[in-house]
């Protein structure tokens, strides 16, 4: 039976909003279903938040526990696809005595880790959001320069007054110029060199590639513009101001976290 909602979408969602992301595995069933793999595959971008819990641990003996773990690792690692191993935590995690006791030891140090990591959950998410807050101003102040960049290589408009106008600029004593386009054609080579339109973007303004947005979703959302040449002009005020937050706002912040977070003494 389907669903009548976008899973995906509903997924993304939670996983943006959400501080702390569970992922449960039973120490029976490791297999990762299809749909599984696609949650996880969604996850990724917000694998900071990703806490994968080995469950039942209590009901194999301690071999049976080491073959179990390596199996789970060896199946996040083919979906997960990261440079660094995901941290698994080994529990029993009801309300109910242990079966085996042979690994008693083990798993309560492993819930004594996690309910650590979950009592830092409120200053990571603040330092999270913080985080995310630096990502976006640099996104904004990249795409900015993107758009203002491709405004500049677009060919001769006309104005308001009928006057012919340019907006590509070029040595004035070229003793070959480069060849003319027209403004539809012009555009849409500049659409399909984006990647190395990205790279010269990123050389003549001083930006990371790494801050640049994804190169086939920001290709597909300039198909669906008619005239790149029509973009507003770039106010240069506010990328500066950008800067100042990004300089001084930001740091002040992250102090402010570190007080507001910092452990209180106990006073007994």
């Amino acid at each position: 039976m389907g669903r009548d909602y976008d899973f995906k979408k509903v997924i993304q969602w939670f996983a943006e909003r959400a501080d702390c992301i569970i992922v449960l595995f039973d120490a029976h069933k490791l297999d990762i279903s299809d749909e599984l793999r696609n949650v996880l595959n969604t996850l990724r971008p917000h694998q900071d938040k990703v806490k994968v819990l080995l469950n039942k641990a209590d009901q194999v003996n301690s071999q049976q526990l080491m073959r179990v773990y390596g199996a789970l690792m060896w199946q996040l690692g083919k979906v997960l696809n990261t440079p660094e191993v995901c941290r698994v935590y080994v529990g029993s995690f009801w309300d109910q005595p242990l079966v085996n006791t042979e690994n008693a030891a083990l798993l309560a140090r492993e819930k004594e880790d996690l309910m650590n990591e979950l009592s830092d959950l409120p200053r990571n998410a603040a330092l999270r959001r913080i985080n995310e807050l630096v990502k976006r101003t640099r996104s904004v102040k990249v795409h900015a320069y993107i758009i203002h960049y491709l405004r500049k290589q677009m060919p001769y408009t006309f104005g308001k007054k009928g006057k012919l106008q340019s907006t590509y600029h070029h040595p004035p004593a070229v003793e070959h110029p480069p060849p003319f386009y027209p403004p539809q054609e012009k555009q849409q080579r500049l659409i399909g060199r984006l990647e190395n339109e990205f790279v010269q973007c990123a050389r003549r303004y001083n930006l990371p590639l790494g801050d640049f947005p994804n190169l086939d979703e920001f290709r597909t959302n300039l198909l669906q513009i008619k005239d790149i040449s029509k973009f507003q002009k770039l106010d240069k005020s506010l990328v500066k101001e950008m800067d100042r937050v990004l300089a001084n706002d930001i740091a002040k912040l992250l102090e402010k976290c570190s007080i507001q977070t910092a452990p209180m003494d106990d006073p007994y």
